[in-house]
């Protein structure tokens, strides 16, 4: 017996150890592929040969500062037209096909862009600049979102599936409000904030927005679709008032032909029939005479004439949450970290670099952090010029760390603004009392209870009246702080300041009046200013990087928790992603925060 079960235990121990064997063989196979493709990027692959009429296609479903690639989506699929390509490099991709004479036209085809109204900005002057030149631009759609119909209403010719749709609906903005649904739970807000209209707050603490907050949404709302309106007006040469008679009438559900009859479309055609309308266009005689090439295929093109050495304009991105730390263990999300304190750092070092563009998007975020970044923005600018350069947000600490530059240039659609500060302590007393939990605290010291534990991290014993007036002394501190940082960088009074500050959020526009901004413009137009104020006649441009890899992000997990959290998040949808993340975010605007009242959604 005693025999059998040390075989026994030898075969099993065999098993497992082989076993081991076989999953650390796998495991090594697995991050050495992972390690290959995480090294792998759209600067490895060869230039395409552009043949004489090519068309540059132009397939976008989402544009931003910063883009987040997936090797394994890139290895899977088949087409190249949705491998993701950021703002700038699209910009410069125009550029390029603009600069080419075998490029004869662009085919655009943005049914559904998910991007703020900035980012759609720069990309439509950049298509206005590739027509001036005197080549064509078709843009076509099964379905054209409003936003998508804004970027395509550059086009020379814009056609619609005959049983398509234009989504000229108006704006709406709406906030969640959960103070009912919190106080069902149990669980209290406790508010600290500075500005009337700083309105974070309210959806933990009323059931409606206030009315101030309604008047500042309406306001921006109104300005945003009064931009819009009379944009497109003017490139299809009709009356504004007819674009708003589609959205009050209800017509983006009509027939595709009344959208002819309004003048917002030229033609009704299958997806099909795009690639003849273009040889058409081109005047050539049959459909394959037309050649296709891709925007990320024309991102590897290389730039003619520009200069590879000598005098450097560094654009430094800095998009996402301001946060300590990244925005989620699962990566993925941009954030504003201590890694910006470090890249400006090492750009004041460098002798090439004689000035600076920081591209900011952000709604902001921890006032702390906000504080440092800006020392370091004011450190770099008593070296050398620094110019920022506003995208589809730059607000609360997004403006806080761009008061400290020479120039502001922001987008008329940009949002900014919203100078003020909050914080949010979540008080579970009476949860805890309906579940018969109390906390028993022994304590050295009168305050020293205002950072111990609590119900699933909550507190639950009420804060006392001298307690809520210390935080809110440390508040009040901070906007003062704010305040004294805006005044000094744009040459005004704390009063001056506070008038247009108070948390209020402002597009870009009514900011150049008010004095926030210096010009309106986009990121050509910051540089431009940048390289007058460096008395640059020739420079380079070093954008730095403008992608994130999610498999070299898997590889810098600093724990195998991390590493796996990860990797379950590179192969998850595109849905999954957002959804997870949309979780992480309602946990994180506990603290003092300099940010943005809500979320911004596309529209």
């Amino acid at each position: 017996m005693k025999s059998f079960l040390k075989m026994f235990l030898a075969s099993l121990l065999g098993i497992v150890a082989g076993s081991g064997c076989l999953i650390f063989i796998l495991f090594t196979f697995i991050a050495g592929a992972i390690a290959s493709l995480a090294s792998f990027g759209s600067s490895d692959v060869e230039p395409v040969a552009i043949k004489a009429n090519t068309v540059l296609k132009i397939n976008l479903s989402q544009i931003s500062e910063i883009v987040e690639s997936n090797p394994l989506d890139n290895l899977l699929s088949s087409s190249k037209e949705d491998m993701p390509v950021s703002l700038t490099e699209a910009v410069r991709a125009i550029k390029k096909a603009k600069n080419n004479p075998n490029i004869s036209g662009i085919y655009l085809n943005v049914e559904h862009i998910q991007a703020g109204m900035a980012s759609v900005d720069e990309l439509r002057r950049a298509l206005q600049d590739f027509r001036a030149s005197g080549k064509v631009i078709v843009a076509y759609a099964d379905d054209f979102s409003q936003k998508a119909y804004y970027l395509a209403s550059v086009a020379d010719q814009i056609t619609l599936n005959p049983e398509g749709s234009v989504s000229i609906m108006g704006i709406a903005s709406s906030t969640l409000m959960m103070r009912s649904a919190l106080s069902k739970l149990g669980i209290k807000t406790e508010v600290f904030k500075v500005g009337t209209y700083k309105s974070a707050v309210e959806p933990f603490i009323l059931d409606h927005m206030s009315e101030a907050n309604k008047e500042q949404v309406q306001t921006y709302i109104d300005g945003l679709w009064h931009n819009i309106t009379s944009t497109i007006a003017e490139a299809r040469g009709i009356e504004p008032d007819s674009i708003r008679l589609i959205a009050e009438r209800g017509e983006a559900f009509a027939p595709a032909q009344l959208f002819v009859e309004r003048k917002l479309v030229d033609t009704l055609l299958y997806r099909r029939d795009i690639k003849g309308l273009m040889a058409e266009r081109l005047q050539l005689g049959k459909p394959e005479e037309v050649n296709m090439v891709t925007l990320s295929e024309m991102v590897n093109q290389p730039e003619v004439g520009a200069p590879i050495s000598g005098d450097a304009i560094s654009v430094i991105v800095a998009e996402g949450e301001i946060m300590p730390e990244k925005a989620s263990l699962y990566g993925g999300v941009t954030s504003i970290t201590y890694d910006l304190v470090d890249k400006l750092q090492e750009v004041a070092k460098r002798e090439d670099v004689k000035a600076v563009v920081l591209r900011i998007n952000s709604p902001g975020g921890s006032a702390f952090l906000s504080e440092q970044i800006w020392r370091e923005v004011k450190a770099l600018q008593e070296l050398k010029p620094v110019v920022v350069s506003m995208g589809d947000v730059a607000a609360s600490g997004g403006y806080y760390i761009a008061s400290a530059a020479d120039r502001i240039v922001a987008e008329a659609n940009t949002l900014t603004g919203s100078i003020g500060i909050f914080g949010l302590v979540q008080n579970a007393s009476e949860l805890a009392s309906r579940l018969g939990v109390n906390l028993d605290i022994v304590k050295t010291s009168k305050f020293a209870n205002l950072e111990s534990g609590g119900l699933a991290g909550l507190p639950i014993n009420p804060m006392t009246d001298e307690e809520r007036a210390l935080i809110q002394r440390m508040v009040e501190r901070g906007y003062r702080t704010f305040l004294s940082r805006v005044a000094e960088g744009r040459n005004m009074t704390l009063e001056q300041v506070d008038q247009v500050a108070q948390g209020r959020v402002w597009l870009g526009s009514k900011a150049l009046e008010l004095g926030l901004v210096d010009e309106l413009g986009g990121l050509s137009t910051a540089v431009e200013a940048a390289a007058k104020l460096a008395n640059l006649s020739e420079y380079r441009l070093d954008y730095g990087q403008t992608s994130r890899n999610i498999l070299s992000e898997l590889l810098e997990s600093q724990s195998s928790s991390d590493f796996v959290a990860r990797l379950k998040y590179s192969f998850m949808s595109p849905r999954e992603r957002e959804l997870l993340l949309l979780l992480e975010r309602q946990t994180a605007s506990l603290g003092v925060q300099a940010r943005l009242p809500y979320e911004i959604s596309v529209y």
